[in-house]
């Protein structure tokens, strides 16, 4: 009877801290297979048909040219100016590295032309505002994804919000709307 009791007291025990452990595991990157809640880890459907917000060149380190989009909810944000962003914006930088276009060149008689080459290293990045699943970084979760779209590891994401950090005032998106 005693052995009984005890057996039934300890396994009580055992599925409370397993009932415990296992969720905030999730939470905290406590495994191997866990994801932290901050950090976006599959590509939203369709962003190659949404609409252009601007382009860029970054020079240094960086060294590329982007197109940053946005989905119809960040689009109609980014043109009315609209601050802060609405629940479910999305806004997307794809990256590649720029190459001399010889045939351009060829053209215009020097060289002045640059076009796309291959998507750079960190290729495709997101932010997705949702304010109460991403509270931890100002309502945006941030991903990004290799040139084959799988998602890099969550220390490569953790100096997003920072970077970010200096633009709150305009709710942490740096890319202004290009008319």
């Amino acid at each position: 009877m005693r052995w009984t009791a005890f057996s039934l007291v300890a396994a009580i025990t055992m599925m409370g801290a397993l009932s415990y452990i296992g969720p905030a595991s999730k939470q905290t990157g406590g495994g191997a297979a866990s994801v932290s809640p901050v950090f976006v880890t599959k590509i939203p459907d369709g962003y190659r048909d949404w609409k252009l917000v601007s382009v860029a060149h970054e020079a240094g380190s960086l060294n590329d040219i982007r197109a940053i989009l946005a989905n119809d909810v960040g689009i109609k944000a980014y043109r009315e100016a609209k601050l802060p962003y609405p629940e479910g914006t999305i806004i997307a930088r794809i990256a590649w590295n720029y190459v001399a276009s010889d045939e351009n060149n060829k053209v215009f008689g020097g060289e002045q032309s640059f076009v796309a080459g291959g998507p750079t290293a960190a290729h495709l990045q997101f932010m997705v505002k949702d304010s109460k699943k991403y509270a931890a970084t100002g309502g945006w979760g941030f991903g990004q994804f290799d040139k084959d779209g799988k998602p890099v590891d969550a220390p490569e994401l953790k100096p997003c919000y920072p970077c970010h950090q200096p633009v709150k005032d305009r709710d942490f998106v740096f890319t202004r709307y290009s008319h």
